[in-house]
């Protein structure tokens, strides 16, 4: 089966001007020159053209915020990726003691940092008390208790919100579903009201908000709000029962197009979702969203150069020099990234599985995709500035590659290549 007819991402940042490919207004052939590949290229203006997506529907007609972005980290977490959206207005959610040092080492304001995640250690935890977070997520009962008697060591008081799990199928990939009672995410929805009893009695707890994420590339509203009303529904509970929530974080998940899909405007989509919690009655509620993937997705890419073309009896190869260490994908989730020529070539048009050079059939990037290259030619996997860089390994030895950010005509070195005595530097043998 081929797949040629999947039509190409609309992009902001990259366009194909005459057969030659351009990150802004930078040659991507004169990048890959420049860097070497495997090379991660992201565009500014697709950073903040996505930004400003969300934040036009963040602001009502009067000119007061309605809602507040908080960037998740974990899309990509490269400190000038942030450091843009920080720039832009963006508070961040946060998976890691790593990427709560992330966000501080750029300056962000800690009562902008939501701290979520299934499995916080009490070093993480402390850490984030300590910063000064705006809130901290619970996910479990166990939880919970862990950040009192943590809190309690430390002498202070815990901003938590419970993270609910409203059993709602977001109509994505089972991988990325995050709010269904058979995920490991969140309290079970008909345990929550007992959960936030039980907060509201520890000693060292402040209940704050409630949070609810479905999962992840999903592509239509509706999910969204049935989960709203659902979390909702139990905000109108707790207030009948003296539980005040402050804040409601809504969570991300809004997927992108990597070719055949056909997510919702961002702005309409964002509107619908604020309208619904104004006309529940819900309006005086800060109410915080966290997108991810559609604010980086479709503003990186990753060139690759094409080593090696191997015809066989069933399939033809395009080996290339990036692999499921750069960008891990399509390994795992089976995923599509559409995959163009940097520049165009008089040559035939093959049908090839492009895959890379690590020892595991698993090991590719697109399959039966028809392009006219050549070895040596330079090759550009879109939509990859979501979960690319940061799934990244060094399977097999290989070192992570560059990062670049591009802003305008000009393109800055964001993350050095690893050099090969990087990989194990902290490695010892034993004495003789």
């Amino acid at each position: 089966m081929t797949r040629t007819a999947i039509p190409l991402p609309h992009l902001i940042g990259f366009t194909d001007r005459g057969g030659n490919w351009y990150a802004e207004e930078v040659p991507l052939a004169q990048l890959a020159k420049e860097f070497g590949t495997p090379l991660y290229v992201y565009s500014k203006k697709a950073l903040t053209e996505a930004y400003q997506a969300y934040d036009r529907a963040c602001i009502d007609a009067t000119g007061k915020r309605r809602a507040r972005i908080h960037y998740a980290m974990k899309a990509n977490s490269n400190l000038a990726v942030i450091d843009c959206l920080r720039q832009l207005g963006s508070g961040f959610d946060l998976v890691s003691g790593g990427e709560l040092a992330r966000a501080l080492a750029i300056g962000a304001d800690p009562q902008s940092l939501v701290f979520a995640g299934v499995g916080k250690s009490a070093d993480e935890i402390a850490q984030a008390l300590k910063a000064g977070v705006k809130c901290i997520n619970v996910e479990s009962i166990s939880e919970l208790h862990k950040i009192n008697r943590v809190a309690k060591e430390l002498h202070c008081r815990a901003p938590i919100s419970l993270r609910v799990n409203p059993d709602v199928d977001a109509q994505t990939h089972p991988y990325i579903s995050t709010g269904l009672k058979g995920n490991k995410f969140g309290i079970a929805y008909h345990e929550v009201l007992k959960t936030y009893r039980e907060a509201a009695l520890l000693s060292q707890i402040d209940v704050v908000g409630i949070d609810c994420h479905i999962g992840s590339q999903i592509t239509t509203t509706s999910p969204y709000l049935d989960a709203v009303d659902k979390v909702l529904d139990l905000v109108a509970q707790l207030k009948k029962e003296g539980i005040e929530i402050h804040h409601l974080d809504l969570g991300g998940g809004l997927g992108i197009s990597y070719g055949a899909e056909c997510p919702p405007d961002i702005t309409e989509f964002t509107n619908a979702l604020l309208n619904r919690v104004a006309e529940r009655g819900f309006g005086y509620l800060d109410l915080v969203l966290e997108p991810g993937r559609s604010l980086v997705g479709n503003a990186g890419v990753l060139l690759t150069q094409v080593e090696y073309l191997k015809p066989g009896v069933e399939k033809n190869f395009c080996i290339v020099d990036a692999a499921m260490t750069e960008l891990m994908r399509p390994a795992l989730y089976e995923a599509y990234h559409g995959i163009v020529p940097v520049q165009t070539k008089a040559v035939e048009n093959v049908t090839y599985d492009i895959v890379g050079p690590v020892c595991e059939s698993g090991d590719w990037l697109g399959k039966d995709r028809s392009l006219a290259v050549e070895e040596g030619d330079l090759l550009a996997i879109l939509s990859a500035g979501a979960y690319g860089f940061v799934m990244a390994s060094n399977y097999n030895t290989r070192p992570k590659p560059a990062e670049i950010m591009v802003d305008g005509n000009k393109a800055f070195l964001i993350r050095a290549r690893e050099k090969m005595v990087d990989l194990f530097a902290n490695e010892t043998v034993l004495p003789k």
